[in-house]
């Protein structure tokens, strides 16, 4: 795997839009070391109120989220972008064991090494129980929709 992740900071448009789609595809596949990838070696999160640093502690900590968040499916889209950052919002669907629903709300801070890795991610989320008839997420977005920059709602 390279070192290297285009699209490369400082992030145009269409560079800005390229990186958000590329991490809701990944992180749609549920597969915490493909997902690691996209992080440096030494990347710092914080995720609501968990503290991580590095890919390891990373993978980890993606491989419990989708043992525990069933039947994941992701939505982000662009807020803004300058230099080397990113922010999102993002909305994503999951249930638990017992089968109750979720939609998981939240903003992203991401922060990208002169390599195109991200070297840091501070999220931001709060869960709203949900009916399973008020899904609206279905896995992947579909592919006429993939890399458009199309919003999300916000209720």
């Amino acid at each position: 795997m390279s070192d290297t992740r285009p699209p490369l900071p400082p992030f145009d448009l269409d560079g800005a839009l390229a990186k958000v789609q590329a991490a809701e595809d990944a992180w749609n596949t549920r597969d915490p070391h493909r997902v690691a990838l996209a992080y440096t070696e030494d990347s710092v999160w914080r995720n609501r109120n968990v503290f991580l640093t590095g890919r390891a502690e990373i993978v980890d900590f993606l491989t419990a989220k989708w043992e525990r968040e069933l039947d994941y499916a992701l939505r982000k889209s662009l807020w803004s972008f300058g230099g080397n950052r990113i922010a999102v919002r993002f909305q994503y669907e999951w249930h638990d064991a017992g089968g109750r629903w979720f939609r998981s709300y939240g903003n992203e801070l991401w922060e990208f090494a002169d390599n195109g890795l991200m070297c840091r991610r501070e999220a931001s989320i709060n869960d709203l129980p949900i009916e399973e008839a008020e899904r609206r997420h279905f896995g992947p977005r579909p592919a006429g929709e993939r890399g458009q920059g199309y919003d999300i709602p916000l209720a």
